[in-house]
Parts: structure tokens; sequence; C-alpha cells
């Protein structure tokens, strides 16, 4: 059986207002084949020794709590007391720390270093190393975007080597390029291979995905690392691999440097990325399909979400999507990667087929659902949560009549821990006041004062719970 495994785990959202510089690479460069004689040996090391400085081992922890004693009933069972001894409890579980492993990549001297998402992802605690250096630098994180898997974190170290960052689009397939990461946790490793694939979509890892394909070998611990080509300057973000056994097959995906730029220039500015939302289902217009329309290609409308930007402008199922302001769309996920590019209230003008007629109208973009928002402050609740979207609907079964806000984590400690709201609850009322958004949710925490009554639905079920 396949499967795509993501590399490593782990954390808060920190806002920011500032601007990065990235040390480009030059694009005037020369394709060449390496020379050959009886005294040469073919080796990339000079190439490769100075973006090996710039990829750091970034170490995660996160505080995992065990159930407690009298969540577990079998313990009061008179036999089990007798079988096993009062003494029993005292060698259960008790919380524990769980440890995670990943890379990073330094994209300014200042401090700040790229890395994946999932790899700081719920981190209470974020460590860096350096290479060549002993010293652990604690990080904070500066934004992170759960859509392309990519975050930002910074150190409080100056004068850091900066790696040089290739424009990604001149990349070609048989490229010979380089992974450095720390593979299992054994320390800085750089194994090399080939550029095998370009533009890989539809993965099922990000939401937004335009992966390079490499066979450079990526393992568990490499995520967040570089890949880089062979004058050692970064073309992608290592993120995943394909696998049957859970080591590298040959298939590794990650994540272009043009992509990363742009998303790591947002989250410094603000911490956050605004999309823009149109409020679609769509697929690519394939097979028979294309008997029906007289375009063969664009994103074709399968569902409108009620309400949404897309229902106001009167698209509906069955509109073959060809043009976005003027840009051609090839395919459903280059509709969504234009969409996403503009921000939230962006007037765009959205060209499409119905019935073999070419209409045109204009769409106000809606903001995109399903960005996780922590709301950990002491005031709050101490969740991340995020808007309802069809992608959780789907993943956890809830109904599309259900209105709420997704619970994705719970803080240890928190009021909602106290209170018994978990994680995969949908909360739907506080008090007298309906939630349909993150919005609400957060008027709706700042209005009330503890204690006061949360109202959720786990599984179907509907509970009222009490914040102290």
């Amino acid at each position: 059986m396949k499967r795509v495994i993501i590399l490593s785990t782990i954390t808060a959202i920190m806002l920011s207002a500032a601007t990065i510089k990235f040390n480009e690479a030059p694009s005037n460069f020369k394709r060449v084949m390496p020379e050959s004689g009886d005294n040469i040996v073919i080796s990339y090391y000079d190439a490769i020794k100075k973006a090996k400085d710039s990829v750091v081992n970034i170490s995660t922890k996160k505080k995992i709590k065990m159930p407690h004693m009298q969540n577990m009933p079998l313990l009061n069972d008179p036999f089990f007391k007798q079988f096993f001894g009062p003494m029993f409890k005292n060698r259960l579980p008790k919380n524990r720390v769980q440890r995670s492993l990943g890379s990073g990549v330094i994209i300014s001297s200042d401090g700040y270093i790229v890395t994946n998402n999932h790899v700081i992802q719920n981190a209470d605690e974020i460590t860096v190393t350096l290479p060549g250096d002993d010293k652990e630098y604690k990080a904070k994180v500066i934004g992170k975007d759960a859509l392309t898997d990519i975050a930002v974190i910074k150190i409080d170290k100056k004068d850091l080597k900066a790696i040089k960052v290739a424009d990604s689009s001149k990349i070609k397939l048989g490229d010979v390029v380089f992974a450095i990461g720390n593979p299992f946790g054994i320390g800085e490793t750089v194994t090399q291979g080939i550029i095998s694939a370009l533009n890989r979509q539809n993965v099922g890892i990000n939401t937004y995905e335009n992966f390079i394909q490499t066979d450079a070998a990526i393992n568990p611990g490499n995520s967040g690392g570089a890949l880089v080509d062979s004058r050692g300057a970064l073309i992608g973000i290592n993120s995943a691999i394909i696998t049957r056994s859970g080591g590298n097959n040959g298939i590794g995906f990650a994540i272009p440097s043009n992509m990363m730029k742009d998303v790591v220039k947002k989250l410094v500015e603000k911490g956050k990325i605004e999309r823009g939302y149109l409020g679609v289902m769509i697929e690519d217009l394939k097979g028979d399909l294309k008997d029906v329309y007289q375009h063969k290609e664009g994103a074709l409308v399968v569902d409108v979400t009620k309400g949404s930007a897309a229902e106001k402008a009167g698209l509906k199922r069955g509109d073959l999507i060809i043009e976005v302001n003027g840009k051609k769309i090839e395919d459903a996920n280059e509709l969504k990667t234009v969409i996403g590019s503009y921000p939230p209230n962006k007037e765009v003008e959205i060209k499409y087929e119905r019935n073999k007629k070419v209409y045109t109208t204009k769409v106000k973009l809606g903001e995109r659902p399903g960005t996780a928002e922590s709301l950990n402050s002491e005031s709050s609740l101490g969740i991340e949560a995020q808007n309802l979207d069809e992608r959780i609907r789907k993943m956890y079964n809830i109904p599309s009549d259900v209105e709420g806000v997704f619970v994705r984590d719970v803080k240890e400690g928190s009021k909602a821990e106290k209170a018994g709201i978990k994680p995969g609850d949908v909360i739907i009322q506080i008090e007298d006041m309906e939630i349909k958004n993150i919005d609400d949710l957060k008027k709706a925490v700042k209005k009330y004062k503890p204690p006061y009554r949360v109202y959720v639905k786990r599984q179907g079920i509907p509970l009222i719970l009490v914040i102290k």
C-alpha cells in the first residue's frame, strides 16, 4: 500500500511586522558536463560546502498528557486491584514529553530560518542547533502556513550564513541536486540525485502543491532541509516522500524556492497568509467531459458553496472557468493557486463557459476559511481553532447543516481543557450567541466572563460544557 509520509512534527502564532531580503543566486548561469581525465575526481564539495553551513537542526518538544486515573475504571475494579496489587497504579506512565527532529534553512543573516510547518506544529519548545556549534538556540515562531506547509522561525543570533536562493522556474529535468538535512537525527547528511519531475500536483500532501520531485534520498528528519543545485543554491525545501516501507524509495518532494519566498515574505511582514476565496469545488476537465465543452482546458465547477463569493457572482455547477483577470486557467490547481494569490475583498474578473457560450462576471473574493487561529491568551479559551470548510467536513464526517468552529488542538492546562473541550469538537454556541466562524468565537470570548456555557457537537452528539 502506498503511503505519503510527511517527515516530522510541531506551535503558536506570533505576529511580526518586518521585511526580509533573500540572498539571491545569479540567474544567468550555464549548464555544463563534468570534465573527465585520468587524474580527475568529479566532486561537488566546493559547491555545497557553503550551503551545508546554512542548514540547521531543529528539535521540538511537546507535552503529551496521559489519561487521568478516574478515566480508567478498570483500575478501580476490586479483582484487578487484588490481582495486580496496590502498587500497580504507581507504575503507570505519567505525562510524557514527545520529541521530534527536523531541519531548517537559514535565509537571512539576522536569524530568520525557514522550515516545514509540520516540523514545528504544536510545539511547546523549539530549539535550533547550528552546523559545527553545540550551543542550542531557542526559536520563536514568526508565522506558519499549513496550506503550503511552510513556517518561519527566528533565533537571537547575528551574522549567520544565509543560503543563496535560486530561481526555481529555471530548473530542468535531469539537473543534479543535493538534499541536505538531518535524517534520523544522526547528524548533518548530504545525498545526491537528479530532478525527476516538476510541477507535481494532486499528491495529497498540501492544499497548494507545485512540488519538485527528486530521487535524492530524503528520509525522516530531512523535512525542512535544503534541496540545492550543483552550485549550492537553494531550489526547494524538502517536505515529504512517497514510500511503501517507511524509508526512502527515490520519490521525494520539495517545495519550490519561488513559492517559499512568496510565502516567507508574507509571513515575515504580517505573520500570516491572507488568501482570497471563491467558494467552489473544482476538478480538471478530462475524459469524456472534454466532448461537452468547446474549451479543452480550465477548472470545472462541480459545486458552489452557499453564500460564497462564487454564488453571489452567479457561478453554477457545470461552469468551466477559463480565465481570471485575463490569465488563462489550464486546470483546477492553477485556479486554486491564482485565486489564492489575491487578498480577500479583491475584485477579479472571471471568464467561464456555460452551455457552449462564454460569459464574464466580476467576483469580490471572500476570505478563505479553514485557517487555524490560536486563541491562547490568558483571557481566552486556550485552543487552536479554524472555520469549517469542505476538507474538514469530509475528513471528520461533519454534516453540511452543522455550523460552527472546528477545534484543532487544546492547550494543556487551559480553560478549554479543564471544561472538557477536545480536538475534533465543533463549537456551535456560547451562551446565547451562535458561533459560525472564528470572528464570532473571538467576540463571544470577549463578551462573556466565566463561568459561561459552551455548546459543542462531538461526533454528532450535542454537549454543554462550562468555562470556569
